[in-house]
């Protein structure tokens, strides 16, 4: 009987369109095609019995190992069983480089000795809702529904299984290489088959990503993790608009079990900002100018603004169960579309002009006559909606609140745009944007701060305690050194830190359950160790989180802190911008102790943003 695999079994590879994920079976059992949030072709990643994979596994009893090949996405998996070694080396190449699209390339290699191996090749299109037809032709065959098809191109000879997939079954001896290719196509009728050599392939890829992974400018001590985290954030970027997604996945849950199941394969205005902030300090300045474009283009779209969208600006994203799959482990529901998308959500105003101010401050870029029209937008939009309440950061489905970190990214949204207007040329009615920024920053510190509690709280007025908080440093309102944000960074050790990692909040939400710690936080903790001086304590910290992450160096969006199980969408954009800002962070901290001998309290941004 096959079990499920952990979350933190899985690996990614991707073409910067879409991505797989790998488990350490050898199982490909996630890909959507042809992007990021079309309907899924393989899923057994939801469903253990109903949903697809495409597999190649030693038959006996083995030891496995992975890694990424230097600083790519290109993955290797080494098994051993004792009477030999087999590599499968998987990727998919990059269509920018003038190479094949839709494709998955899989290497099996003989390394040592003779190993009986199997493949299995069963898709489920559409989420397992289609039927899936196979036709077999010399070296390989093709699966396809009404609206598309796969075709396996394989030296094997497949034959029916019983569990419905296609299956082959060899021995390899050391020395031998099988390449097998799997090519999508819209349609029940595929086309062609690709001609391209694989071995050039692969090393043009191996290449493309190498040559990426150089232009990191960051040289700290812990340059591999923030490489890892860099790299993965931009096989999360769609690169035909800019956009990127929060993560590959839908529906891998918070809690085992539990209904906390979100589809995150979209873009959030929110995280992009931030994600494309942290790739730019990194030296990635393409990608930040992507994002801008696609961001001006959306806003010049009639309708309201979203605080998510498809990846190529669609504003669709209705919500629907999909209940003829069982879920990961039996986490139900499973969710196609975000209903998030139609809440409203203040503090997306925030990190946008965060972003730009950004990006013209550190990186001399210039606000051009159209973002520019976008961030005046933002601006006005955050004087007139700043003192209504919204669903906040954490997307709660409960009623709208006045959510203390939503006004924090109002004011921040308001500084950032008066300082783009003494600095950049930013028009627009900047007396108003000046007022009502103290005017926010006022009811900040009279209502958000309870006095009882020694906290500022999550909402305006009340005494339950957010992580959110851990933000206010960070964004320059106020210093790490104010008492009042030092009582809030202990109130938050103290009731929603387990094991050295934090929970979002420990109120209600409207949801059953309570779900992981969140990574995000975590990282923000250390951020606010690294800026109060405790430097010591925000590594040993840091370095605690970073064993966190899986044998490849990835992370989901929460962490289980009896056991260290990842739960939640894998692997998450947030999570490793997150790892990358605190990395700076770090480093920062550690200059300006050896430059003044002392840890001297100083002022970063979450995101992007200025030390004042």
């Amino acid at each position: 009987m096959y079990r499920y695999l952990r979350i933190r079994d899985y690996a990614v590879i991707g073409d910067t369109r879409t991505a797989a994920l790998v488990g350490c079976n050898g199982s490909i059992d996630w890909c959507c095609w042809p992007r990021f949030d079309s309907p899924a072709v393989f899923c057994r990643l939801l469903d253990a019995y109903k949903g697809g994979h495409f597999q190649v596994e030693p038959v006996n009893t083995y030891r496995v190992s992975r890694s990424y090949v230097g600083d790519s996405n290109v993955l290797v998996t080494t098994f051993d069983t004792g009477e030999g070694q087999i590599r499968i080396v998987d990727f998919m190449p990059i269509p920018d480089t003038g190479h094949d699209e839709n494709v998955i390339y899989r290497l099996i290699e003989g390394l040592s000795g003779c190993l009986h191996y199997r493949v299995l090749f069963r898709p489920s299109f559409d989420y397992a809702r289609e039927e899936t037809k196979f036709e077999l032709f010399d070296g390989g065959a093709v699966a396809s529904s009404p609206q598309e098809s796969l075709t396996l191109t394989c030296p094997l000879p497949l034959e029916a299984h019983e569990s419905g997939a296609l299956a082959s079954n060899a021995r390899i001896a050391q020395g031998e290489r099988i390449w097998l290719t799997l090519e999508w196509q819209s349609g029940s009728h595929p086309a062609a088959r690709s001609k391209s050599n694989p071995d050039v392939l692969l090393r043009s890829t191996l290449e493309y990503w190498h040559d990426w992974a150089r232009r990191c400018t960051y040289q700290g001590p812990y340059r591999q993790s923030v490489v890892r985290s860099a790299l993965t954030l931009k096989l999360l970027t769609f690169k035909p608009t800019g956009a990127l997604v929060a993560a590959p996945t839908t529906s891998l849950p918070e809690v085992i079990g539990g209904v906390r199941n979100w589809d995150y394969r979209y873009t959030w205005l929110r995280d992009s900002a931030l994600v494309l902030h942290a790739l730019h300090e990194l030296g990635y300045h393409e990608e930040s100018l992507a994002f801008w474009a696609w961001l001006e283009r959306l806003c010049h779209c009639k309708g309201r603004l979203q605080i998510m969208y498809r990846v190529d600006g669609n504003p669709g994203l209705p919500e629907q169960h999909v209940d003829f799959l069982d879920g990961h482990r039996g986490s139900r529901p499973v969710r196609i579309g975000n209903a998030a998308a139609q809440q409203f959500q203040l503090d997306l105003y925030g990190e946008v002009l965060d972003a730009a101010h950004f990006c013209h401050t550190r990186m001399h870029h210039n606000v051009s006559e159209r973002l520019g029209e976008v961030l005046k937008m933002f601006a006005d939009r955050t004087t007139t909606e700043w003192a209504n309440p919204d669903h906040g950061i954490w997307e709660m489905r409960s009623e709208p609140q006045h959510f203390l970190y939503s006004k924090l990214m109002c004011w921040v949204a308001l500084d950032r745009a008066v300082k783009l207007a003494q600095h950049a040329g930013l028009s627009g009615e900047i007396d108003r944007w000046r007022s009502t920024r103290n005017e926010i920053r006022n009811t900040i510190l009279t209502q958000g701060y309870s006095e009882e509690f020694g906290a500022f709280s999550q909402v305006l007025g009340g005494s339950a305690l957010d992580a959110s908080a851990l933000v206010i440093p960070l964004v320059g309102f106020l210093p790490a050194s104010d008492p009042r944000v030092h009582s809030t960074v202990e109130q938050i050790r103290r009731h929603l830190v387990s094991g050295g990692l934090v929970y979002r909040y420990s109120t209600g939400d409207g949801l059953f359950g309570r779900e992981g710690t969140f990574v995000l936080c975590s990282f923000w903790l250390i951020d606010n160790l690294a800026l109060s001086g405790n430097l010591d304590e925000a590594r040993d910290l840091f370095e605690r989180l970073l064993g966190y992450s899986n044998d490849v160096g990835l992370l989901s969006e929460e962490i289980l802190p009896d056991g260290g199980e990842l739960l939640g969408n894998f692997p998450q954009g947030f999570a490793h911008l997150a790892l990358i800002r605190s990395a700076l962070h770090l480093q920062e901290a550690a200059n300006r102790s050896t430059r003044t001998g002392v840890n001297n309290d100083y002022e970063w941004t979450l995101g992007p943003g200025d030390r004042r």
